[in-house]
């Protein structure tokens, strides 16, 4: 009666055993250079003149603004000695409050230009990770992995998946 409890126990874990190696699915993973990826896309050199040219109207407005705080400033320091106090204050007060608003639109330039980059780029980002979700599907990858974001600490050179997505899109 022992021997057939120790044949029932070895057979059952055996069987679970089996069982939950059938059950396994083998991952694959693929990785990628997404920004690679995205700088080699068709689309993005017009997405940086356009970056390009509205970075230079902000930093125009902001060096006329400079040039304004530059001459009211030396018109400040010339005229000084002969101002009385109160006339100094009030100068003085222009001077911090231009250069708050020169800050302020400092400021303002850059989150402007971030949101302008993140605007012009979004259709482009959505198409790469459009044909990486295919790629993906089509070669039975279960996760791809942004490589140049230093998550992957190992991986087989086969396992590149950028050539496949710049055929996808169509790019050499």
């Amino acid at each position: 009666m022992k021997n057939v409890v120790k044949i029932f126990a070895v057979f059952s874990f055996i069987l679970v055993l089996s069982t939950s190696a059938q059950s396994q699915t083998v991952q694959k993973i693929g990785y990628v250079d997404f920004n690679g990826l995205v700088a080699a896309m068709p689309g993005v050199d017009s997405v940086k003149i356009k970056l390009q040219t509205y970075q230079k109207t902000l930093s125009d407005q902001l060096d006329a603004m400079r040039a304004e705080f530059e001459n009211k400033y030396l018109e400040y320091q010339q005229a000084s000695s002969g101002m009385s106090d109160l006339i100094k204050q009030t100068k003085e007060k222009e001077l911090q409050d231009l250069q708050g608003r020169i800050d302020a639109f400092q400021q303002k330039a850059q989150t402007d230009l971030q949101a302008k980059q993140q605007e012009l780029l979004q259709p482009i980002v959505l198409k790469a990770k459009a044909a990486i979700k295919e790629v993906a599907k089509e070669n039975k990858y279960t996760y791809i992995i942004n490589s140049i974001e230093d998550i992957v600490l190992y991986s087989e050179p086969a396992d590149d998946v950028l050539p496949l997505v710049k055929k996808k899109l169509g790019i050499l």
